[in-house]
Protein backbone atom coordinates (compact mmCIF):
# COMPACT_ATOMS: atom_id res chain seq x y z
CA UNK A 1 0.00 0.00 0.00
CA UNK A 2 2.62 2.64 0.95
CA UNK A 3 4.53 1.94 -2.04
CA UNK A 4 1.21 2.29 -4.26
CA UNK A 5 0.43 5.70 -2.88
CA UNK A 6 3.92 6.64 -2.96
CA UNK A 7 4.15 5.91 -6.34
CA UNK A 8 1.25 8.37 -7.35
CA UNK A 9 2.02 10.68 -5.55
CA UNK A 10 5.42 11.04 -7.58
CA UNK A 11 3.26 10.39 -10.97
CA UNK A 12 0.16 13.29 -9.45
CA UNK A 13 1.39 15.15 -6.81
CA UNK A 14 -0.15 16.13 -3.84
CA UNK A 15 -3.75 17.08 -4.44
CA UNK A 16 -6.10 19.59 -3.55
CA UNK A 17 -9.79 19.04 -3.26
CA UNK A 18 -12.40 21.32 -3.80
CA UNK A 19 -12.67 24.31 -0.64
CA UNK A 20 -13.12 22.40 2.35
CA UNK A 21 -16.89 23.30 3.11
CA UNK A 22 -18.79 23.28 6.46
CA UNK A 23 -19.60 19.98 7.93
CA UNK A 24 -23.20 20.16 7.54
CA UNK A 25 -23.18 21.21 4.19
CA UNK A 26 -20.74 18.40 3.13
CA UNK A 27 -22.96 16.05 4.82
CA UNK A 28 -25.55 16.90 2.57
CA UNK A 29 -23.58 17.27 -0.37
CA UNK A 30 -22.83 13.93 0.40
CA UNK A 31 -25.98 12.57 0.65
CA UNK A 32 -26.82 14.15 -2.57
CA UNK A 33 -23.60 12.29 -4.24
CA UNK A 34 -25.25 8.98 -3.63
CA UNK A 35 -25.76 7.39 -7.18
CA UNK A 36 -25.23 10.19 -9.06
CA UNK A 37 -22.43 12.10 -10.73
CA UNK A 38 -20.71 15.04 -9.49
CA UNK A 39 -21.95 17.39 -11.77
CA UNK A 40 -25.39 16.67 -10.71
CA UNK A 41 -24.54 16.52 -7.59
CA UNK A 42 -23.54 20.07 -7.59
CA UNK A 43 -26.65 21.38 -8.95
CA UNK A 44 -28.84 20.07 -6.81
CA UNK A 45 -26.78 21.50 -3.60
CA UNK A 46 -26.51 25.27 -5.45
CA UNK A 47 -30.16 24.57 -6.26
CA UNK A 48 -30.96 23.88 -2.44
CA UNK A 49 -28.69 26.51 -0.84
CA UNK A 50 -30.19 29.06 -3.44
CA UNK A 51 -33.42 28.06 -2.45
CA UNK A 52 -33.07 27.57 1.18
CA UNK A 53 -29.70 29.81 2.18
CA UNK A 54 -30.37 28.60 5.94
CA UNK A 55 -30.73 24.40 6.66
CA UNK A 56 -33.09 25.64 9.37
CA UNK A 57 -35.06 26.83 6.34
CA UNK A 58 -34.22 23.31 4.60
CA UNK A 59 -35.58 20.74 7.94
CA UNK A 60 -38.52 23.15 8.24
CA UNK A 61 -39.44 22.72 4.78
CA UNK A 62 -42.10 20.80 2.95
CA UNK A 63 -40.16 17.60 1.95
CA UNK A 64 -42.32 18.19 -2.16
CA UNK A 65 -40.33 21.80 -1.98
CA UNK A 66 -37.01 19.99 -0.78
CA UNK A 67 -37.77 16.81 -3.66
CA UNK A 68 -38.38 19.30 -6.55
CA UNK A 69 -35.37 21.39 -5.38
CA UNK A 70 -33.20 18.65 -5.57
CA UNK A 71 -34.61 16.26 -8.50
CA UNK A 72 -31.73 16.76 -10.98
CA UNK A 73 -29.70 14.80 -8.40
CA UNK A 74 -31.84 11.83 -8.90
CA UNK A 75 -33.29 9.51 -6.32
CA UNK A 76 -35.33 12.72 -5.15
CA UNK A 77 -38.06 11.12 -3.35
CA UNK A 78 -35.08 9.56 -1.33
CA UNK A 79 -32.51 12.21 -0.83
CA UNK A 80 -35.52 14.69 0.32
CA UNK A 81 -36.77 13.55 3.27
CA UNK A 82 -33.58 12.10 4.59
CA UNK A 83 -31.83 15.28 4.25
CA UNK A 84 -34.98 16.98 6.23
CA UNK A 85 -34.70 14.02 8.69
CA UNK A 86 -31.03 13.97 9.26
CA UNK A 87 -31.21 18.12 9.47
CA UNK A 88 -33.82 17.93 12.35
CA UNK A 89 -32.25 15.23 13.86
CA UNK A 90 -28.66 16.91 14.30
CA UNK A 91 -30.96 19.80 15.39
CA UNK A 92 -33.22 18.09 18.02
CA UNK A 93 -29.64 16.81 20.00
CA UNK A 94 -27.56 19.38 19.73
CA UNK A 95 -29.76 22.88 19.81
CA UNK A 96 -28.34 23.90 16.42
CA UNK A 97 -26.74 22.69 12.96
CA UNK A 98 -22.90 23.28 14.02
CA UNK A 99 -20.92 19.73 13.60
CA UNK A 100 -17.41 21.47 14.46
CA UNK A 101 -17.93 19.41 18.00
CA UNK A 102 -17.10 16.17 15.91
CA UNK A 103 -13.56 17.98 15.52
CA UNK A 104 -13.05 17.33 18.55
CA UNK A 105 -13.96 13.77 19.65
CA UNK A 106 -12.19 10.62 19.50
CA UNK A 107 -12.09 9.77 15.46
CA UNK A 108 -14.35 6.41 16.20
CA UNK A 109 -16.34 8.13 18.68
CA UNK A 110 -17.07 10.85 15.91
CA UNK A 111 -17.97 8.61 12.92
CA UNK A 112 -20.10 6.59 15.36
CA UNK A 113 -22.23 9.54 16.14
CA UNK A 114 -22.45 10.00 11.79
CA UNK A 115 -23.45 6.53 10.96
CA UNK A 116 -26.46 6.60 12.90
CA UNK A 117 -28.31 8.90 10.82
CA UNK A 118 -30.05 7.11 8.35
CA UNK A 119 -28.55 6.91 4.70
CA UNK A 120 -25.50 8.02 6.35
CA UNK A 121 -22.85 5.37 5.68
CA UNK A 122 -18.87 4.88 6.06
CA UNK A 123 -18.28 6.22 2.84
CA UNK A 124 -20.50 10.15 4.09
CA UNK A 125 -19.02 10.16 7.36
CA UNK A 126 -15.28 9.68 6.75
CA UNK A 127 -15.72 12.25 4.06
CA UNK A 128 -17.32 15.09 6.50
CA UNK A 129 -14.51 13.76 9.08
CA UNK A 130 -11.94 13.82 6.47
CA UNK A 131 -12.30 17.03 3.95
CA UNK A 132 -14.37 19.26 6.81
CA UNK A 133 -12.99 18.34 9.72
CA UNK A 134 -9.57 17.54 9.04
CA UNK A 135 -10.05 14.20 10.65
CA UNK A 136 -7.98 10.94 9.73
CA UNK A 137 -10.75 8.85 7.86
CA UNK A 138 -10.42 7.20 4.41
CA UNK A 139 -13.35 7.16 2.44
CA UNK A 140 -13.58 4.38 -0.04
CA UNK A 141 -16.00 4.53 -3.19
CA UNK A 142 -16.41 2.40 -6.34
CA UNK A 143 -13.72 3.71 -8.10
CA UNK A 144 -11.30 2.93 -5.08
CA UNK A 145 -13.36 -0.42 -4.14
CA UNK A 146 -12.20 -1.76 -7.44
CA UNK A 147 -8.16 -0.55 -7.33
CA UNK A 148 -7.85 -1.82 -4.51
CA UNK A 149 -9.04 -5.45 -5.92
CA UNK A 150 -6.93 -5.38 -8.14
CA UNK A 151 -3.73 -3.93 -6.98
CA UNK A 152 -4.11 -6.98 -4.25
CA UNK A 153 -4.89 -4.64 -1.53
CA UNK A 154 -7.66 -6.32 -0.45
CA UNK A 155 -9.44 -9.42 -0.66
CA UNK A 156 -11.48 -10.25 -4.03
CA UNK A 157 -14.55 -11.06 -1.47
CA UNK A 158 -14.13 -8.34 1.09
CA UNK A 159 -17.32 -6.60 0.96
CA UNK A 160 -17.41 -2.59 0.56
CA UNK A 161 -17.78 -1.54 4.48
CA UNK A 162 -14.84 -3.55 5.69
CA UNK A 163 -12.80 -2.57 2.66
CA UNK A 164 -13.04 1.28 4.59
CA UNK A 165 -11.71 -0.50 7.48
CA UNK A 166 -9.00 -1.92 5.81
CA UNK A 167 -7.48 0.56 4.07
CA UNK A 168 -7.28 2.73 7.37
CA UNK A 169 -5.36 0.41 8.59
CA UNK A 170 -2.73 -0.16 5.59
CA UNK A 171 -2.17 3.34 5.34
CA UNK A 172 -0.79 5.74 7.60
CA UNK A 173 -3.13 8.71 8.65
CA UNK A 174 -1.25 11.38 7.21
CA UNK A 175 -1.66 10.05 3.59
CA UNK A 176 -5.27 9.40 3.52
CA UNK A 177 -6.00 12.57 1.88
CA UNK A 178 -3.49 12.51 -0.81
CA UNK A 179 -3.95 8.64 -0.57
CA UNK A 180 -7.94 8.67 -1.27
CA UNK A 181 -8.06 11.33 -4.03
CA UNK A 182 -4.92 9.74 -6.11
CA UNK A 183 -6.68 6.59 -6.30
CA UNK A 184 -9.72 7.62 -7.29
CA UNK A 185 -8.00 9.58 -10.28
CA UNK A 186 -6.10 6.32 -10.85
CA UNK A 187 -9.64 4.23 -11.04
CA UNK A 188 -11.02 7.42 -13.67
CA UNK A 189 -8.11 7.79 -15.88
CA UNK A 190 -6.30 4.58 -16.30
CA UNK A 191 -7.94 1.15 -14.35
CA UNK A 192 -11.65 1.58 -15.72
CA UNK A 193 -14.27 -0.94 -14.99
CA UNK A 194 -13.89 -2.30 -18.86
CA UNK A 195 -10.54 -2.28 -20.69
CA UNK A 196 -8.07 -0.68 -18.08
CA UNK A 197 -5.41 0.70 -19.78
CA UNK A 198 -2.68 -1.07 -18.04
CA UNK A 199 0.43 -0.37 -20.46
CA UNK A 200 0.03 3.25 -19.26
CA UNK A 201 -1.05 2.66 -15.64
CA UNK A 202 1.65 4.27 -13.04
CA UNK A 203 1.89 1.55 -10.87
CA UNK A 204 1.63 -1.40 -13.54
CA UNK A 205 4.64 -2.88 -11.98
CA UNK A 206 3.35 -3.14 -8.78
CA UNK A 207 -0.26 -4.80 -9.62
CA UNK A 208 -0.76 -8.41 -9.85
CA UNK A 209 -3.89 -7.95 -11.42
CA UNK A 210 -4.39 -11.34 -13.86
CA UNK A 211 -6.39 -9.75 -16.60
CA UNK A 212 -3.89 -6.72 -17.54
CA UNK A 213 -4.29 -5.39 -21.02
CA UNK A 214 -1.33 -6.53 -22.80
Amino acid sequence: MAAVLQRLVTVFGNPTWRTPLPAVDELVSTILSQNTNDVNRDRAFHELKSRFPDWNQVRQANEEEIIETIRVAGLANQKGPRIKSVLNQIYEETGGLDLNFLADLPVDKARAWLLRFKGVGLKTAAIVLQFSLNRPAFPVDTHIYRVSRRLGLRPEAMNLEKTHLLMEELANPEDYYAGHLNLIRLGREFCHARKPECPRCPVNDLCPYPNKTA
